[in-house]
């Protein structure tokens, strides 16, 4: 059974909580939104403190032999290739008569093809006229170079013809030498060996007429193509628009910031486990959500709905305080100013049946150290706890944050009220905090979220209340057992929740 359990349980608890994850990351907007903004500014300053150099462009109208209607751009992106080369770069700097290596200027200029038959030459330098004069340079030079490539394979198919040519027609005067040589004759054979020496020379006639033409057409076709290769767009100036190089480096700047900022929240949130959501924060403390408030008054529409709530957790604080036996305290981890102020509107509730004496247990003297107002309650420090009067109702404030001595929680009181800051503290310290408690025999009545995620529709009531946490006890206090007290089982108390639109969430 208890088997069955654990594996039930284990499989429903996700590896990744997405729904955590989403949260998390939303609360740390700050991160990811100064990441952004630095990326913004990052792209606006790389715009404006490193300006692109001064450029030209040019176009070239490439005619190939090999042109077909199919073909995928792999002739041009040949030509592409061959424009950086050694060859085509030092050909260029002899026309621009620089004294410059051609390894170095081939990292200053690159082709492009847009098509299967042009291609676009960028070319930099130190100034637009000295980059208009490169772009002009090196069109010439792949012009030409293309130009001396054409007419070499032309000249290099028709000799290569005109060769056969000859070999064709010293085949020819070996067979008119023969035929020459024969005379008629009556013997059948002679005369069949005649007839195939006159077809032999009728057919070499012919393939050194065909050799002749086909090596005129080779020579032909030439021209053609290198006039068709040509420069189609003069080299000019690429014009640098600095609001345009703003804009495009700022927007890559803070997409950029933007991504960096996303994965540092991410990855700090997998790896803090700081729960954010109310049923895990429930779930780590061993303890129900009875109210969230937010960190700060919020906007003006706002605020009337956070002093609402503020009223309910007081009424709800001030009803668990009246008629117990033993003193309640409020505990904060992540927010002493909020605890401080739950804690004095408590007392000024309580101090309507009597007196009420506010134990300062916070680090420094957020409380016992600040000039009272009229009709504030007494404070005193927690190293006069001890001298508080019997009769007064005594409300203790302390924190369990890291560094908290345990064994004097008891003296802020036997019941308290744990006060957390969403996100604040990790999974283990809640846990940890949990267990001190139930050590000590502290039981918590409830927990008082702080800046709680305003879309947050998770469960924080716990229905089994202190068996919950680690080490807590399953028996009911002492509190609970005292004479003529009824042991009933604690219904929860529902959050008092700012939802953040009009409709409250319950």
């Amino acid at each position: 059974m208890t088997t069955s359990t654990t594996s039930e349980s284990s499989a429903a608890t996700p590896l990744l909580d997405l729904q955590a994850l989403v949260v998390a990351v939303r609360r740390r907007r700050r991160l990811w939104g100064a990441m952004a903004l630095l990326g913004l500014l990052a792209g606006a300053a790389v715009a404006v403190l490193l300006p692109p150099a001064p450029a030209a462009v040019t176009k070239v109208l490439v005619a190939h032999q090999e042109d077909q209607p199919n073909d995928t751009g792999t002739l041009i992106r040949t030509d592409a290739q061959l424009l950086a080369t050694s060859r085509i770069a030092g050909a260029a700097l002899k026309i621009l008569k620089s004294p410059e290596k051609p390894e170095d200027f081939m990292k200053d200029y690159r082709g492009t093809g847009l098509t299967n038959n042009v291609l676009e030459i960028d070319v930099t330098g130190k100034t637009d006229a000295e980059a208009v004069a490169r772009a002009k340079a090196l069109a010439q030079a792949f012009v030409a170079d293309h130009a001396k490539r054409i007419n070499d394979i032309a000249n290099a198919n028709a000799q290569g013809l005109l060769d056969q040519q000859a070999r064709m027609q010293a085949e020819l005067a070996d067979v008119n030498k023969t035929i020459g040589g024969r005379t008629p004759d009556t013997d059948p054979k002679d005369s069949a060996n005649l007839e195939s020496l006159f077809a032999q020379r009728a057919e070499l006639t012919s393939q050194i007429s065909d050799f002749g033409q086909r090596a005129e057409e080779a020579r032909v076709g030439a021209p053609q193509l290198v006039a068709g290769t040509q420069i189609v767009d003069a080299p000019r100036a690429v014009a640098h628009s600095l609001p345009k190089a703003l804009v495009t480096d700022g927007v890559v700047g803070l997409v950029l910031g933007l991504f960096v900022g996303l994965a540092l929240a991410a990855v700090g949130v997998v790896v803090g486990d700081r729960p954010v959501l109310r049923r895990d924060i429930a779930a780590n403390l061993g303890a129900s959500v009875i109210a969230e408030l937010p960190r700060r008054s919020g906007r003006l529409w706002q605020r009337r709905r956070t002093r609402v709530a503020r009223e309910r957790l007081t009424t709800t604080l001030a009803r668990t305080s009246r008629g117990a036996a033993e003193p309640l305290s409020l505990l904060e981890l992540g927010c002493a100013r909020s605890t401080a102020g739950i804690a004095l509107g408590l007392a000024r509730a309580l101090g309507e049946d009597g007196p009420v004496t506010v134990v300062d247990g916070l680090p420094g003297t957020q409380l016992s150290g600040r000039r009272p107002k009229p009709g504030d309650p007494t404070v005193v420090g927690g190293e006069k706890a001890a001298t508080v009067s019997p009769q007064d109702q005594r409300i203790g404030v302390g924190s369990v944050a890291p560094g908290t001595a345990w064994t004097d929680l008891q003296y802020l009181g036997t019941r308290t009220v744990l006060v957390v800051r969403a996100g604040h503290g990790s999974a283990t310290w809640l846990h940890i905090v949990a267990r001190q408690l139930a050590d000590q025999g502290i039981p918590v009545v409830g927990v008082v979220l702080i800046d709680p995620d305003p879309r947050d529709r998770t469960d924080g009531t716990l229905w089994d209340g202190l068996a919950n946490a680690l080490r807590g006890r399953t028996e009911p206090p002492a509190w609970q057992n005292a004479p003529g007290r009824r042991l009933t089982e604690r219904q929860p108390i529902r959050a008092a929740r700012v939802p953040d639109n009009d409709q409250e969430v319950r």
